[in-house]
């Protein structure tokens, strides 16, 4: 059979790279208390702690990130993380949120894990 123009070729769903499953475990100050936390809210966890007090807006972060949700599976886990409102211009002005971890917070463990 002869291929048609603009026809796709199939698509292997068998990728050669696996994705990975992220989990941290991090202990919180003052307490001590350790949490385990997985996939999206780990990478959500690893942002709001590189950025420090600086804060984690949505605009820094890539197109389609659930931020909100993030942020509300961490705060289901104890965290404290603030948010503040911030106005923005630009071709679509408005209002964003910048988040703030509160909590003074360690990683203890790294893994990533062939899911």
């Amino acid at each position: 059979m002869s291929a048609i123009a603009g026809d796709l070729s199939p698509i292997n769903t068998l990728s050669v790279t696996q994705p990975r499953k992220s989990t941290i475990k991090v202990k919180i100050e003052p307490d001590g208390r350790t949490v385990k936390l997985d996939n999206r809210a780990a990478w959500m966890m690893k942002q709001l702690i590189a950025a420090g007090k600086r804060g984690v807006t949505t605009l820094e972060l890539p197109t389609g990130v659930r931020v909100a949700h993030y942020v509300y599976l961490l705060r289901r886990e104890g965290f404290s993380i603030s948010m503040e409102r911030e106005t923005h211009g630009g071709a679509f002005p408005g209002v964003h949120g910048k988040y703030r971890l509160e909590n003074e917070v360690s990683i203890l463990e790294e893994m990533a894990v062939a899911a």
